[in-house]
């Protein structure tokens, strides 16, 4: 069996970190059977590197090696695809045509993305893992094949499981050996190494001269998150090497390479709150309401007390949290700010009851009832008493700001 390092320089793999190395030599000990494997990572780990290694030390190095990206393929053609299908068997199919199971026969098909796969097509693959049979699509005969699998993905399985976008059934089938690629984060060492790699395979590729880091740009490189992993690095070290005609690259150069981290992250928003953006609204729209009433209710008590006595400065005095309530953006202490006019009331009505008014006329005004409407106009006056801070504004709607953001847009407001 090869060593580790040949493996490496066979497959063009840098980097020494341990956790890599434990990665690969999993892949080299299982290469010899036919255990169906799972490469799990993160999107540009270098995952389609694995099956390969696989394939190459296997029995089967001499059969064909088939590599799909089943989150490329249509969902209604990836059974076609996969399986095959006879002639007439849809629109368009005017041969029989061999799937990718079938040509692939004695050897090994790597399937890239597995977690993008429709369900109908898990239920399919999971009968070739079990006993190796397929049928085409539009056929009643039932084919064998003989092919060792091989998948990949970057989503996290088991939160798929949970949401029903993945069969637990078949994880558990292709994952007999799980192949964890570890992110380029966690593997400082290799950082520079890989950019060392990429810089001298560009400046051979484009006939320059190879870039190279000065200290300042390595310690701030190995401090990048690379969120796009090693594809991210390299397409940093292709756009160094073309455009940059210093050859040695400062820190201060390599920070205009290098996206600002979470500039594009989404808000963390509970999640039991944004289950329902219909509670959400609903909430807003009795949260108002209430405090609608509630200064209707003290408005009422602050003009009774007034229609019952002359004593406006005892009646101000006495209701002075109330009228703070009401004109809080004012202060009342200050006799020329004082936005509370007092009216003098005919001694005739005094003593009038809470609730009898005769001066009074119930007009029945044409007021809209569109929550819609209401909606915008909430929004609106937040936005306003907040000085447009949009984080203040949806906690006082009692909100999410994710929610406010989409209902800002929604309105165009």
């Amino acid at each position: 069996m090869e060593s580790l390092q040949a493996i490496k320089q066979r497959f063009g793999i840098i980097g020494n970190d341990l956790l890599l190395n434990r990665s690969l030599e999993k892949a080299i000990r299982v290469a010899p059977t036919d255990i169906s494997v799972l490469v799990t990572g993160e999107s540009g780990v270098g995952k389609e590197n694995i099956p390969k290694i696989i394939h190459a030390l296997s029995h089967r190095k001499h059969a064909k090696y088939i590599a799909v990206n089943c989150g490329a393929i249509p969902e209604g053609t990836i059974d076609s695809e996969l399986f095959g299908h006879e002639k007439g068997a849809f629109t368009g199919a005017t041969t029989t045509r061999k799937g990718y199971f079938e040509v692939a026969d004695g050897g090994t098909i790597f399937l890239d993305e597995v977690g993008e796969l429709p369900l109908t097509t898990q239920v399919r693959l999971l009968r070739v893992l079990e006993n190796g049979e397929f049928i085409k699509v539009g056929s009643s005969q039932v084919q064998k094949t003989d092919v060792r699998i091989v998948a990949a993905t970057n989503l996290k399985m088991h939160q798929a499981i949970s949401k029903g976008k993945f069969r637990e059934d078949l994880y558990y089938r292709l994952s007999t050996i799980e192949i964890n690629l570890p992110p380029l984060r966690d593997r400082l060492s290799d950082i520079h190494l890989l950019f060392r790699k990429f810089a001298s395979d560009f400046a051979q590729k484009y006939k320059m001269p190879t870039v190279r880091l000065a200290d300042d740009a390595i310690k701030i490189l190995n401090n990048y998150g690379f969120p796009g992993n090693i594809r991210q690095l390299k397409n940093i070290a292709e756009q160094i090497s073309v455009v940059e005609e210093n050859r040695l690259i400062t820190g201060h150069k390599i920070l205009e390479y290098l996206p600002s981290k979470g500039t594009n992250l989404p808000s963390v928003v509970n999640e039991e709150k944004s289950k329902s953006d219909f509670a959400s609204e609903r909430e807003i729209m009795y949260k108002i309401l209430f405090d609608m009433r509630n200064d209707i209710n003290d408005l009422k008590k602050l003009t009774l007390d007034l229609l019952k006595g002359n004593d406006s400065s005892k009646v101000q005095e006495e209701n002075k949290h109330l009228i703070q309530k009401i004109y809080k953006d004012k202060p009342i202490d200050k006799p020329e700010e004082n936005h509370v006019e007092v009216v003098r009331i005919n001694e005739n009505y005094a003593n009038i009851e809470e609730d009898d008014y005769p001066f009074t006329e119930t007009i029945d005004a044409d007021e809209s009832l569109s929550i819609q409407d209401k909606e915008i106009e909430l929004i609106k006056k937040s936005l306003e008493r907040n000085n447009g801070k949009r984080k203040l504004a949806a906690k006082e709607l009692g909100i999410s700001e994710r929610t406010l953001y989409r209902k800002i847009k929604q309105y165009d407001l």
